[in-house]
């Protein structure tokens, strides 16, 4: 069994299992929810082993994701990394709304402490930025919960460069999340630089590119009519006939290596350096101990010169999320200027 090694996540001292654990898929968008006694043992079982780094958000399920992992850390609280979010709310025509303003900030927080059943929560995202209040309000109000010992640190999900750096400016941000693999890479040319710049984790999520780098086209075999899979563009007919290629160049490489597609692209992932902690997700034992085997694959300047070549411009195609959603994605998360909202307000 590969040892699980441990980084520092950020700057400010947060130290974390190289990688971590994305639990949505257990609760939702997946298809239906996994019976929780099963996913409990997954999240012991990755505990267990030395993936301490959890990620949820209330917005998973809505709220249950949060409620299971609160049932599966009874007891060993004390040795995860526990990372959730706020700033979504799903609305009941199924529009979904952000919000940042101080007063829903401290409601959020202290909801998902009572769900997760503790009393500190360890990395406290903003899910996704509110057009409507500047984050200099936003961090100003976790900062106060920081200050109160009801979160440790503040991180930041799908931001823009700008909004990354007035966040930082106000508190020190520890952590950016953001969705990185072999066929979404447009963060590399602003986001990971200025993580870089100011010392900010790196937190990729779906680095399994959503189980395609598992499966290849054949993940969207059989998916429940609810599976959030059916309707993204990079799964869609003529894209992932084009998308397929990639996987078929990938499963070439993966074969040289002696390890299978779906670890070839984590450790691409994990070769990126030792500020990123990617988050794959999985409700199955056999799949998490084959991520963690991903983890210790290194990985030669050649070898990744390879994987960049196949997975560079023209790569891929399709957006990652429907248009009506694309307007969450970091390209479009700058938020009100302070100043202009002073007035206004």
């Amino acid at each position: 069994m590969v040892v699980m090694e441990r980084i520092k996540l950020g700057s400010q001292g947060l130290e974390v299992s190289a990688q971590g654990l994305g639990c949505m898929g257990m609760s939702t968008s997946y298809g239906p929810p996994k019976p929780e006694d099963e996913m409990i043992r997954v999240i012991r079982h990755a505990v267990e082993t030395g993936v301490t780094f959890l990620d949820t958000s209330d917005i998973y399920g809505p709220f249950t994701n949060e409620i299971l992992i609160g049932k599966a850390l009874k007891g060993i609280r004390d040795k995860v990394q526990l990372a959730t979010k706020f700033g979504s709310i799903f609305l009941a025509d199924g529009r979904v709304e952000t919000r940042g303003d101080p007063a829903y900030v401290r409601s959020a927080c202290e909801a998902s402490l009572k769900r997760l059943n503790t009393n500190y929560i360890d990395l406290y995202y903003q899910h996704r930025t509110d057009n409507k209040v500047p984050i200099e309000v936003t961090i100003g109000a976790l900062k106060e919960l920081v200050e109160e010992g009801k979160i440790k640190y503040i991180g930041l999900s799908e931001a823009s460069a700008s909004t990354i750096r007035r966040a930082h400016a106000v508190h020190s941000i520890t952590a950016v999340q953001l969705e990185w693999s072999l066929w979404c890479r447009d963060v590399e040319e602003e986001i990971i630089p200025i993580c870089r710049e100011l010392g900010i984790g790196i937190v990729p999520f779906s680095p399994l590119g959503r189980g395609f780098f598992s499966l290849g086209p054949r993940v969207i075999n059989n998916l429940a009519d609810n599976d959030l899979r059916k309707r993204l563009p990079m799964f869609q007919g003529s894209n992932m006939d084009h998308n397929a290629l990639l996987f078929e160049r990938l499963e070439e490489i993966s074969k040289k290596k002696g390890c299978s597609p779906g670890q070839m692209a984590m450790a691409w992932v994990h070769n990126q350096g030792r500020d990123v902690c990617p988050i794959p997700g999985t409700t199955k034992i056999e799949n998490l101990n084959k991520n963690i085997e991903a983890s210790s694959i290194k990985l030669t300047a050649e070898e990744m010169d390879e994987l960049n070549n196949i997975s560079g411009e023209g790569a891929v195609k399709g957006d990652r999320y429907p248009e009506a959603f694309m307007k969450f994605t970091w390209a479009n998360s700058d938020t009100p200027l302070l100043s202009s909202w002073a007035v206004a307000a």
